[in-house]
């Protein structure tokens, strides 16, 4: 279960929003005398679950940090790999996310996909278009570029000045809300270029679980912790 607050609960603001860095599924192969290549294959399955998890627990929008744009210069076989995890379930949400009510939305640009990848990409986002639960994926994502392309498009749309409402209708989540709660796996304590523009009143929960031994119960940990935290947004 997802804990949400009672009238004991320091925190007030409701948790509609978390957002996942999905770091460690390389550690957790190696770990295990297994390729890395495995343990993204691992790390994909929870991926499903934890997302399905969280809508279970009535929070309405989940985005992951899957594949960032520094990632293309890890090995090539590693990327294969990632490359071939993705495209497989790409091909399986066409039919499960429109089943279980998911809106999947994808956060970066998708040119360097391969033709396939890209169709079956924007397929998805079309046909899973109006359905009640946000998914955003994070790939092929860098949080300094998704800015840098907000104000590129501002401008290409004939803008002559950019305000936070404007960038903020030019990200890729736009018309979201910036993400209540961030929670990264794998011991790293920073937010490593994602969601840069979103993040600035996330609360931040990090672990040192490695993103394959995610449980449930870390979940509803990080999610307690939230809702025992005051969020001020700069305000006393």
């Amino acid at each position: 279960m997802i804990i949400h607050p009672t009238e004991n609960t320091p925190g007030t603001n409701k948790l509609s929003h978390i957002a996942f860095i999905m770091d460690g599924n390389g550690r957790w192969a190696t770990m295990r005398g297994m390729p890395r290549e495995y343990g993204h294959t691992i790390g994909a399955k929870v991926f499903r679950r934890v997302a399905e998890y969280c809508f279970r627990g009535g929070i309405d929008i989940v985005t992951v940090y899957a594949f960032s744009t520094e990632n293309w210069s890890r090995p090539k076989r590693e990327v294969d790999a990632i490359m071939n995890v993705f495209g497989s379930y790409l091909k399986m949400g066409l039919t499960d996310m429109a089943k279980d009510d998911i809106c999947v939305r994808f956060l970066g640009e998708k040119t360097p996909f391969a033709p396939e990848t890209r169709e079956l990409m924007e397929r998805l986002e079309t046909e899973s278009l109006g359905n009640r639960y946000k998914l955003n994926i994070a790939v092929n994502y860098g949080g300094r570029a998704e800015i840098v392309n907000a104000v590129n498009r501002l401008i290409a749309s004939g803008a002559r000045e950019v305000s936070e409402e404007s960038l903020s209708s030019a990200i890729y989540t736009a018309g979201q809300p910036d993400p209540d709660l961030i929670v990264r796996c794998g011991g790293e304590v920073r937010l490593s270029n994602f969601l840069m523009w979103q993040s600035v009143y996330s609360e931040l929960y990090f672990t040192d679980t490695l993103w394959p031994d995610l449980t449930d119960n870390e979940i509803d940990k990080a999610v307690e912790n939230y809702y025992h935290r005051k969020r001020r947004f700069g305000k006393v």
